[in-house]
């Protein structure tokens, strides 16, 4: 607990004699009252001398009005309790000021006219000394005297309070933390932040807390001024960002840490969700008075924040876009959140990318197109710096070695590399978001292949998140028709398919007949090329629909009608089977050649390494049911590969073996 003593000025010296009785007060004297004052709902019996001799307000209106002993003060700043202070200094009864009610009574005596002019050393004169002297040299008194003036404008802003306060504030919160030397509340350090805040356990000496073995931390300021109201925080904020000492880090986590505490988190409230879905016009009145003030702050903090990329996590961005979309805010707002989260999307979660549409145009659940907008932006950035240096660079730099020009080139290659890296998480974080709002029944087509695509090929080396999310489509949309089916699964490239993705993808039913062929096709070509087979050695109608190195053979594309696809459908079941099969014969070889590599370290000699088969169609013949011209010699020849003779026999003839090519039916 930190002890803050609150500073204070007391003024004049009689005893108080102000007897109130309900409504009504009076001064207990010999003399009787003369004259009759209405504030607000209050009435005051007192006498005209003493108010006579120090306000020239009550002068001139005493002088209009002679006749008249009742006098009506309904606008009167501070209302019935600040006019009474100031009678009470007229009076000379003791009065004491502090920061709760020095603005009231600095409104009410400049109402009144208390000024030099009326009497020396008077009211505003008095005030005046005590706020420049003692309320604006304190930390915690500027806070609470700006927030008093809340209440009190015009006259507070006219008066340059709210100003000097907010200079005030502003100017210590820049201050060096090492120069911190006044109490301040600090609730964010934890046991093992390695902070330590004023010692508490001392008594405190004129409001300052003992700094005995404290450490001040850069954020000590952020608490105390989270208790303004959002207008004056924003001028605060503006205050400081101004005089240019605070770093936008500690700009953005102040704003953080105020959002934190005003704005509630809409998205976890599942009743008011479904509430603001329907507009603000079905809210109550009190509501929607609410909501517009959550707006307005909203709005306020999102024109606050830093300009730098990185000042704000990409966590609060998307909590502060989520919460733009539930309250309507306007659009230049959520743009300008959608850019901001789009620098640095690749820090961003799932969890906080489910934005919620309030969209009376389409029925979507979430609003794709604003991530979008925000994958856009991450895409467009310009962070890949170039890879050779300018001319101008080096016109300055042509001393520079060879030694040190390479590890500039590899520093370039370092910092594109890892854009390249967060353009592949970005990829991931999007096929997830992808298979979220898949499960909307009312999602169009177009948006879900617009946000696929939005993604370049390089940054998905593997599909089968992107699988994911067109399986969970088609599953949750049954009504597509088979063109629609196929359109959403051309995104979708069968070759960067994974083992179980192909495995899966063989048995969907879902998918159309032409994509299942081509995912058992590239999984039978993948097997071989994995269990040695030469490309050569494939059957020619299977190297044309591979891809080629050539780009005039890339150029040419074999496109196949419908009938030849349907026509596929009767050898359905044997490719899957084939597929299994294949798998099981492939298992048996690398058994098979385990156990030759286990022969061969039974014998001594070198020259029994050539119990390993030397060519892929010898070791391929096992998993690969297919015709080959003298298989059967062939597999005699590995038989009798056990003796040295044979092992020269086979080392005498390589070229006879190279010329033997066998066909593939």
């Amino acid at each position: 607990m930190i002890f803050v003593i609150m500073r204070f000025m007391k003024l004049g010296s009689k005893a108080d004699t102000f007897k109130c009785h309900g409504n009504e007060t009076s001064v207990v004297t010999e003399l009787s009252c003369d004259v009759v004052f209405y504030v607000e709902d209050a009435k005051f019996q007192l006498h005209k001398f003493p108010l006579l001799s120090k306000c020239g307000r009550l002068q001139r209106m005493m002088a209009e009005a002679p006749d008249s002993n009742d006098f009506e003060m309904c606008d009167i700043p501070g209302g019935s309790e600040a006019f009474q202070i100031c009678a009470k200094f007229c009076y000379g009864i003791v009065i004491t000021l502090n920061a709760f009610n020095v603005v009231s009574v600095r409104c009410a005596a400049e109402y009144l006219e208390m000024t030099e002019t009326i009497e020396k050393g008077n009211l505003i004169f008095k005030i005046e000394v005590f706020l420049n002297s003692s309320i604006l040299r304190s930390w915690k008194d500027s806070i609470f005297t700006l927030q008093s003036a809340k209440a009190l404008f015009p006259w507070s802003e006219d008066l340059e309070i709210v100003n000097r306060c907010i200079e005030s504030i502003a100017s210590k919160a820049s201050v060096d933390p090492s120069k911190v030397d006044w109490a301040f509340t600090y609730a964010q350090a934890g046991p093992s932040s390695g902070q330590q805040v004023l010692d508490s356990s001392s008594p405190p000496w004129n409001g300052i807390q003992s700094r005995r073995c404290a450490v001040v931390p850069k954020d000590w300021w952020v608490e105390d001024i989270c208790e303004l109201e959002i207008d004056l925080y924003w001028r605060v904020m503006v205050a400081i960002k101004s005089i240019g000492r605070m770093s936008p880090d500690l700009i953005g986590e102040a704003l953080r840490v105020f959002t934190y505490k005003w704005l509630p988190e809409f998205s976890k409230d599942h009743t008011l969700l479904e509430t603001l879905h329907g507009g603000f016009g079905t809210l109550s009145g009190d509501f929607a008075e609410k909501a517009g003030k959550y707006k307005l702050l909203l709005e306020t903090i999102v024109n606050l924040l830093p300009i730098e990329k990185g000042s704000s996590s990409c966590s609060f961005l998307l909590k502060l876009l989520k919460s733009a979309a539930l309250l309507g805010s306007a659009h230049s707002a959520k743009i300008d959140l959608a850019r901001r989260v789009g620098l640095q999307l690749d820090e961003a979660l799932l969890t906080d990318l489910l934005i919620p549409s309030l969209s009376h145009i389409h029925d979507s659940l979430y609003d794709v197109e604003l991530v979008q907008n925000i994958v856009e932006h991450f895409m467009m950035q310009d962070q890949s710096p170039p890879l050779s240096p300018s001319r101008v660079e080096r016109s300055y730099e042509r001393r520079k070695t060879h030694s040190a020009e390479h590890l500039d080139l590899m520093e370039s290659r370092r910092s594109t590399s890892a854009t390249h890296s967060s353009k592949l998480r970005v990829a991931k974080l999007i096929d997830g978001y992808l298979a979220e709002i898949a499960h909307d029944t009312y999602l169009p087509m177009v948006k879900f292949i617009a946000l696929a695509e939005s993604i370049p090929d390089f940054a998905r080396p593997v599909h089968d998140g992107l699988y994911r999310a067109i399986d969970i489509y088609l599953k949750e949309h049954p009504g597509l028709t088979k063109n629609e089916r196929k359109k959403l699964c051309r995104l979708m490239d069968c070759k960067k398919l994974s083992m179980d993705a192909c495995m899966h993808a063989a048995q969907n039913e879902r998918l159309p007949l032409r994509v299942v062929v081509q995912v058992l096709f590239y999984e039978q070509v993948r097997l071989a090329m994995a269990g040695g087979f030469l490309l050569n050695d494939l059957p020619s109608n299977v190297r044309e629909i591979l891809p080629q190195k050539d780009s005039a053979v890339k150029s040419v594309k074999t496109v196949r009608s419908e009938d030849e696809w349907e026509a596929v459908h009767n050898d359905f079941t044997v490719l899957k089977g084939d597929l299994a099969d294949m798998k099981l014969r492939l298992a048996e070889a690398e058994r098979d050649k385990t156990n030759m590599r286990q022969e061969v370290v039974k014998h001594s000699k070198p020259k029994g390494l050539c119990f390993l088969p030397s060519t892929p169609k010898l070791f391929f013949g096992k998993i690969w049911p297919i015709k080959i011209h003298s298989g059967a010699r062939n597999s005699e020849t590995l038989r009798s590969c056990g003796s040295p003779h044979s092992t020269n026999q086979l080392e005498q003839k390589p070229n006879a073996s190279r010329r033997r090519r066998h066909s593939i039916s």
